[in-house]
Parts: structure tokens; C-alpha cells; sequence
């Protein structure tokens, strides 16, 4: 019964939140109202984290992680108006996370089951992305995308 409670304690939230940015669209960024339920969800590593403009698809994953793990996510970069065309980071509907004491593995398996994903990525340092845009995977690290498994590897031999 308990975990039925959680569950739909999450389910609120996350729609909650979803009203709460359809209220605030045409704005910009949302209002300071609304910063305090974006730090019970997840925190930003530092104040130059862009995350205001999070929809709340987004802000539901997030959610949905933070509810699985059992900790808040730690947001290390947001929205960015440089970097490659065609970027959700670009269009303010991705985040790169981490959350500290847990598993990049357990996050993945967290993310996959969030109602709302589309991509999600790893990178070698330790830092997960998720995003609401179509379903992707990718493991990046650093020369380029490593999207075969190492026994894919192998076997292609």
C-alpha cells in the first residue's frame, strides 16, 4: 500500500509540474515560486546551471530518477545556447546528470523506465544524459561514439 502512495505522490508531482510550465509558457524563465520546487526535485552543481526553462516532461524524469534512486539528481549543465546545431541542450530539453552515491548503471536503468524519456547517454566521466526528445542511446567518450557493446566488438572480428 505504501509504495502505491509513493507512486502516485510521484505521479502528482511530475503533473504538478507539467500544468506549472504550460501555465508559464512565452516566459522565459520560470518564477522565483517555482525555484523552490525545482530544488526539492533536483540541485544545480553551480548557480550558472541554466534549468529554469526545464519543461515539465523533463522535470518528470528527473522527478521519476530522484524517486527510484532515492536521491536527488545533481544537474551539471542545462540549457546552453552554444554548442552542436540540433542539440537539446539548445532547446532547453535536456540535462546532464550525475547523482552522487549512485551508479551510473542504476541511473541508466532508472531513466529507461521514466515515462517521458527519449535519450539517454553516458559519457566517461561519469555524467548521464537525459533529454525528452526521441528514444536514443550513446555512450560518448572523448573520440568519438562508442555505440557497439564490447562483445559486438569482438565479434565483429
Amino acid at each position: 500500500m505504501q509504495k502505491n502512495g509513493s507512486i502516485l505522490l510521484a505521479c502528482v508531482v511530475a503533473l504538478t509540474s507539467l500544468f506549472a510550465t504550460e501555465t508559464t509558457a512565452g516566459r522565459k524563465h520560470a518564477s522565483r515560486a517555482d525555484k523552490g520546487a525545482d530544488a526539492k526535485i533536483y540541485t544545480i552543481q553551480t548557480p550558472r546551471v541554466r534549468h529554469r526553462c526545464f519543461p515539465g516532461k523533463l522535470r518528470g524524469v528527473l522527478t521519476h530518477i530522484a524517486r527510484v534512486v532515492g536521491r536527488r539528481p545533481l544537474v551539471t549543465s542545462g540549457h546552453r545556447s552554444n554548442g552542436r546545431r540540433g542539440s537539446y541542450h539548445r532547446k532547453c530539453l535536456a540535462a546532464d546528470i550525475r547523482v552522487p552515491g549512485v551508479s551510473v548503471k542504476r541511473i541508466i536503468a532508472a531513466a529507461s523506465t521514466a515515462p517521458a524519456i527519449g535519450g539517454i547517454g553516458t559519457y566517461c566521466n561519469g555524467i548521464v544524459h537525459v533529454d525528452v526528445g526521441p528514444k536514443r542511446r550513446w555512450h560518448y567518450c572523448g573520440g568519438g561514439f562508442a555505440r557497439l557493446t564490447k562483445r559486438a566488438r569482438l565479434a565483429a572480428r
